[in-house]
């Protein structure tokens, strides 16, 4: 009896099953330091306690995108151990921060299965719930990945795709519990730009861009305990390349657009996003905003803002599809987001 694991081909996934993800994990500081050394990310709120205490927490949390990495490596060995692409994701919410000392463990929902025309492969859609030690639940957040079929003579299943809301409804955002931006320090934080400032519609060009190494994305895949072979065997790609993981290009992303957004300091929910084309080693990332929505909130001082984060290798800031509905090619990511700011 075999003892390995050779992971889950698209023909062994059914919609209603449940996948109970392996190796729970205790957060520490080395997480948040770990971050910090692999991503420019300098947002005040999770750099500094006293900052974070000064807003009404208990202290600064861990970066909302690492519990998200956190949670989706666990997932990786039963969802895209076999995949070709991760594709997108819908309907993320954060519900609570993560300290240090808290145990992040992930399960999993097929919601969705669609066998691709060739025949060689499908898409697994997955609604996934990062828990606490207390089994509290941290985040949630659906993905579709496309994985290999392993038996090629297997049946297609009957295709289910499912309904997905395209924005989070404002009023369905978790605001953590005591967050008061009531007496905020603007000038810890890095800029003078409040809620106020911000024009639906308007563009901001990060204009800093920060090139991708092999040792540092393997290094953030391996920290997030994230298995899939395309991030690690050459042998896995037929152009012979490493994939960047996803995430890694999120947070690059997030990261450098805190020259323009330093105030747009805590992730609550996730609309949308598309990995749009792939990141390999030795491009260099680039990122451009635009902000979509904006709402007040109940909480003291806090307002939500919706915005548009692409991620790019190249090419002029704001240009995101062709005529023909297709991402440019230097496109990378298409993520839609909401996140809390000053008033």
């Amino acid at each position: 009896m075999a003892k390995t694991n050779p992971g889950r081909f698209f023909e062994d996934y059914a919609v209603g099953d449940v996948l109970h993800h392996a190796v729970p994990r205790t957060v520490s500081g080395g997480e948040r330091a770990l971050y910090h050394a692999l991503y420019p990310a300098r947002h005040a709120l999770y750099s500094s306690d006293e900052f974070a205490r000064g807003c009404g927490l208990a202290g600064a949390p861990l970066e909302d995108l690492a519990a998200f990495h956190m949670v989706f490596g666990k997932t990786v060995p039963d969802v895209s151990l076999n995949a070709v692409a991760n594709l997108g994701y819908a309907e993320g919410r954060w519900h609570l921060p993560v300290y240090a000392g808290d145990t992040l463990r992930a399960e999993s929902e097929v919601i969705g299965v669609k066998q691709n025309s060739n025949g060689k492969s499908g898409v697994v859609y997955v609604r996934t719930r990062g828990l606490n030690q207390r089994d509290d639940c941290v985040l949630d957040y659906v993905r579709w990945v496309m994985v290999r079929k392993g038996n090629l003579e297997a049946p297609a299943p009957e295709t289910c795709i499912p309904e997905l809301t395209r924005v989070i409804p404002a009023e369905d955002l978790v605001i953590p519990e005591g967050l008061d931006f009531s007496s905020y320090d603007f000038t810890l934080a890095g800029e003078p730009h409040r809620w106020g400032d911000y024009a639906v519609g308007e563009q901001i060009d990060h204009i800093d861009g920060v090139t991708v190494e092999e040792a540092e994305h393997m290094l953030a895949t391996r920290l997030w305990q994230n298995t899939a072979k395309v991030h690690f065997d050459t042998t896995a790609r037929p152009d012979g390349s490493r994939l960047i993981y996803g995430g890694h290009v999120i947070s690059m992303a997030r990261a450098l657009s805190f020259n323009g957004l330093a105030n747009a300091q805590i992730i609550v929910g996730l609309n949308g996003g598309a990995h749009a084309n792939p990141c390999t080693a030795g491009m260099t990332i680039r990122a451009w905003s635009e902000v979509l929505d904006k709402v007040e909130t109940s909480a003291p001082g806090v307002g939500a803002i919706r915005l548009r984060l692409v991620a790019t290798s190249g090419g002029a800031p704001f240009q995101l599809k062709g005529e023909d509905g297709k991402y440019h090619p230097e496109v990378l990511l298409d993520l839609d987001y909401w996140a809390l700011m000053p008033l």
